[in-house]
């Protein structure tokens, strides 16, 4: 149910054997990112849960659900990167069916992450489900 995109970030994990180089790969993705419109960094865009400062900013338009984010934690905005290309350009309808956790899984994040960053995973996750289901 993933994205073509995502499949990308999966492929790519499978060439790096080391945890490190994977986690270089990932602040690698958030570093790309453009950075978020500094007027969307208001506490309606911020999300709660999240042991750093994170911001989610979704819109859905034509159907196509989007979303931008930032973060002042590296690995975060990372992380921010790594769920855009799961969600973004999905039908908002489709987002809900994305099992989220199992495909991060795929990447062996569950594995990898602090208990912090794993709830902030999870909290990022529930933002973008419900404004996928509004």
């Amino acid at each position: 149910m993933a994205s073509a995109a995502f499949e990308e970030i999966v492929e790519d994990f499978e060439f790096l054997d080391d945890w490190e180089d994977r986690y270089r790969y990932v602040i690698e993705q958030g570093k790309a990112m453009p950075p978020l419109d500094e007027a969307l960094k208001v506490p309606a865009t911020k999300v709660d849960g999240c042991a750093s400062q994170v911001w989610l900013h979704a819109v859905i338009e034509d159907g196509k659900f989007h979303f931008d984010g930032d973060s002042d934690a590296m690995i975060v905005k990372g992380l921010i990167a790594v769920l855009r290309r799961l969600y973004n350009g999905l039908e908002a309808k489709a987002v809900l069916d994305v099992d989220a956790r199992a495909e991060m899984a795929r990447l062996g994040l569950n594995d990898h992450l602090s208990a912090q960053r794993s709830n902030g995973l999870r909290a990022m996750i529930e933002r973008v489900r419900l404004v996928a289901a509004e």
